[in-house]
């Protein structure tokens, strides 16, 4: 869709649908106050009747109020006045596209509620707005769009800064969002279509006619040549041949350390030899939803002109049951030279991603941060709301915490103790690729932490919520938001 912002009077503006925020308790604010006077009091008429109940998200839809130039008006209700915030105004503004969306509005304008932040306010709207329209239908021979759908939403604004600021966070928002909805539509898609070799030609794509982002992928032979045994165990596996995908936005002065994003690409899990129960297992494809919050927050970052360097790296690979696959009991050689023994094939993110590690030290980063689908221990300890994030660096966690926080996308610091570090300890080989069932979380950043001793690294383990399952199953896009704050805030494009 299209944002922008409005500075017309509200009763003389022409519009489709002007929706008007109100507080619980009906407690209109100025703009209600004058849009009533305009329509004789009608507006407060119909709160008198207390149908509407202005609890956060509540919609009533009125059609030719006198003294208004809007063909309708639609009432949203925002909650208590005291728990304003961008998360519940973007939770309002969601539900009403979805209605606008369904009601043949081509276009609408929202009013802004008085707060000190305006600019979260709507960019989180945006972003919610965006969620709400999203549809994935590529892989559906029957597919009916919306006869009219809603094209356009407008915010009203007064007075040249605020103009500036909605025009800046509409911007910003649309970005985030068309990231999200990339990352969701790669993560979507199935292991039949999305392969690494998909993978790699899609981040050919996301780099074709931009000068500042530059992809490389390096084939098996090159990573042959590199060392990276770990990684090449897990494809031995699959016919699907393993891909390195580089993706180097250079948006940030020549010489800048870059920050780098490195996402599991494991485009199907069947679990190898230590095969998965058949039940649910086609939601395997969102093994690679780490790799696609890497394409999306890049993409983001490219749609924003971010003043940033980042390098995004994607190990992709399929973990197939196969009479070449790894076997318990395997010692793979990494690329960092340490030995691991393979206790059990389906603990083979960290395969991939160890490797991928090593191999970023090349950028010199500034930080580096993962993402991957890692552990179903993460889901135990933190259910599906909640990424887990494990560090070497406080300064660095702080800061992920922190963009969690801001785009509601949170995350929670679990601890990694050296004692955790002797549950990897192996008989026969530098490491095990497991550590038992307890601290399964814990165990896997512990692993991942013998390879990035060179560099501040933060590991967001994203199992729970990466995607939904029953009746709303789908990729939820995660953690493209916090990922995303965290670069504004490092290149101080935003100082939430």
């Amino acid at each position: 869709m299209n944002y922008s912002s409005k500075t017309a009077d509200l009763s003389s503006l022409k519009t489709a649908c002007l929706v008007l925020g109100v507080f619980k308790g009906n407690k209109p604010g100025n703009q209600f106050d004058l849009l009533d006077t305009a329509g004789d009091g009608q507006l407060k008429r119909v709160l008198r009747k207390n149908d509407f109940s202005a609890d956060s998200g509540c919609t009533q839809l009125l059609y030719e109020v006198s003294g208004i130039k809007a063909d309708r008006i639609l009432l949203l209700g925002l909650g208590s006045p005291k728990d304003l915030n961008s998360r519940n105004f973007a939770s309002a503004v969601s539900k009403a596209t979805s209605l606008l969306q369904s009601s043949n509005v081509t276009e609408a304008v929202f009013t802004l509620p008085e707060t000190e932040d305006t600019y979260s306010l709507v960019r989180e709207a945006v972003i919610s707005a965006e969620e709400a329209v999203y549809r994935f239908d590529q892989c559906k021979s029957d597919v009916t769009p919306p006869k009219r759908p809603l094209r356009r939403i407008a915010f009203q604004a007064t007075g040249r800064k605020l103009v500036n600021t909605v025009n800046k966070a509409c911007s910003h928002g649309l970005a985030i969002a068309n990231g999200n909805a990339l990352a969701k539509d790669l993560s979507n898609l199935p292991g039949n279509i999305c392969t690494p070799t998909y993978l790699a030609d899609e981040a050919k794509k996301l780099g074709r006619g931009n000068r500042k982002l530059k992809v490389s992928i390096l084939e098996e032979k090159d990573m042959q040549k590199l060392g990276m045994g770990s990684l090449l165990s897990v494809s031995r596996g699959s016919r699907q041949p393993a891909k390195l995908i580089v993706m180097e936005y250079k948006g940030g002065k020549a010489g800048s350390k870059p920050v780098a994003l490195v996402g599991k690409g494991l485009t199907f899990d069947a679990g190898g030899i230590s095969i998965k129960p058949a039940a649910a297992m086609d939601e395997m494809k969102y093994d690679m939803c780490g790799a696609a919050s890497v394409f999306g927050t890049l993409s983001a970052c490219a749609e924003m002109e971010l003043p940033i360097n980042v390098v995004g790296v994607v190990p992709s690979s399929e973990n197939m049951p196969d009479g070449d696959a790894n076997k318990p009991g395997d010692i793979v050689t990494s690329m960092s030279g340490l030995t691991i023994e393979i206790l059990n094939t389906d603990a083979e993110g960290r395969l991939i991603l160890c490797d991928a590690l090593t191999y970023t030290e090349r950028f010199e980063p500034a930080a580096v941060i993962d993402i991957a689908t890692l552990t179903g221990a993460c889901i135990v300890a933190l259910g599906h709301h909640t990424s887990g994030l494990l560090a070497n660096d406080d300064k660095l966690a702080d800061e992920v915490l922190s963009a969690g926080e801001a785009t509601g996308d949170r995350a929670w610091r679990l601890p990694m103790f050296d004692e955790y570090q002797t549950l990897l300890n192996s008989n026969f080989a530098d490491i095990a690729n497991i550590g038992g069932r307890s601290a399964g979380t814990i165990t896997a950043a512990c692993f991942l932490s013998r390879f990035t001793k060179s560099f501040n690294w933060a590991h967001l383990d994203v199992a729970g919520t990466a995607w939904k399952s029953g009746s709303d199953k789908g990729a939820t896009g995660r953690p493209v938001p916090l990922l995303t704050q965290f670069l504004m805030k490092r290149c101080k494009v935003t100082d939430q």
